[in-house]
């Protein structure tokens, strides 16, 4: 019996992965390193979900988020939050015209492919609720009428984890929106002589368009065939679980540390996730690394710690660490 072929070794899948690497070698032409951070926006891009950056300044994050969006040929609109920000700033809003006496729709940069909201925390809770129906339903109200966004659309979110003033925290139920929450490091040494180079050089690369609205439904069909079995859809719900009820999973030591366990959607998006992670590197199957590798990203900003963690300085980070070490492959 003739064997079918590996989805993604294919002919016409192995031009699928082709269009991956030409996005992240476009990508990399202009930004140094960041290939965990590009790795994972593609995650979110190839599962039709939103994905939260944060870091201190000067990370590249605003850039790395708009090279993405320019190497895709799609729409790309960034909003800068501030405290003074309305939400029709975002949405848009009816506009009288004297001409013909009638109200006309002013669609606002929300109507764009992808979204970049930069320092989403400085606006307040009005903006986010805007936002919030954004992103999750994927339409907009203006004027009592309710309009779809275009397909795909995806925001990138991004935070400075290090300021107060003037910002205000992300309701529970908005950054539930967010599939990743990717917290971005310095740079190694030689990435940052070799920006040091290029900033002495003046050496200013721009992106280019290398893929299309087309390619991405096709891509993102391949993701969704990528294998998830048995026992691994069982260890992401043991995963899951587990910060629901440690003791169950003899993790007992870190039962006082959580408030509240993640929510089901978590379950889901850790398999989304290592479906599209797989397949960007190079596989029609995922596994418990694809999983492990996106767990941070995944359960970092779910899980609500209690006053005992804080008091304790332990951050989510490492009671997720805690986690893969104490759950087992079932």
């Amino acid at each position: 019996m003739a064997q079918a072929p590996d989805p993604v070794r294919a002919p016409g899948s192995a031009v699928l992965h082709h269009s991956i690497e030409a996005v992240r070698a476009e990508v990399a032409r202009v930004i140094v390193g960041q290939t965990d951070l590009v790795d994972r926006l593609l995650v979110a891009l190839l599962t039709n979900n939103h994905a939260l950056i944060e870091g201190v300044p000067g990370l590249a994050k605003t850039l790395t988020v708009s090279t993405l969006a320019r190497s895709i040929e799609c729409s790309f609109a960034r909003i800068q939050f501030t405290p003074d920000l309305l939400p029709a700033d975002i949405t848009g809003t009816l506009i009288f015209s004297p001409k013909d006496g009638e109200f006309h729709t002013r669609r606002g940069p929300i109507f764009a492919n992808v979204i970049l909201a930069d320092e989403i925390n400085r606006a307040p809770a009005k903006v986010q609720s805007a936002l919030l129906e954004a992103m999750q339903e994927r339409t907009v109200s203006i004027g009592g009428e309710s309009m779809p966004l275009p397909d795909p659309f995806m925001v990138l979110a991004t935070q400075n984890p290090i300021e107060q003033e003037g910002t205000y925290p992300l309701p529970e139920a908005q950054l539930d929106r967010f599939m990743l929450k990717i917290v971005v490091d310095y740079p190694k040494r030689d990435e940052e002589r070799s920006i040091l180079q290029r900033a002495l050089d003046d050496d200013l690369v721009t992106s280019r368009s290398v893929i299309d609205i087309t390619e991405i439904a096709r891509l993102r069909a391949a993701v969704r065939n990528v294998e998830v079995n048995d026992r691994l859809r069982e260890y992401i719900v043991r995963i899951v679980e587990s910060t629901r009820d440690p003791v169950r999973f003899s993790l007992a030591d870190i039962d006082p540390l959580i408030e509240y366990g993640v929510s089901p959607r978590a379950a889901v998006f850790l398999a989304r996730g290592a479906q599209a992670y797989a397949f960007i590197n190079g596989r029609d199957y995922a596994t418990p690394e694809d999983v492990k590798a996106l767990a941070p990203d995944v359960l970092r900003h779910r899980l609500v710690l209690t006053y005992e963690a804080e008091a304790r300085a332990v951050t989510a980070d490492q009671v997720v660490t805690r986690i893969l070490e104490g759950v087992g492959l079932p």
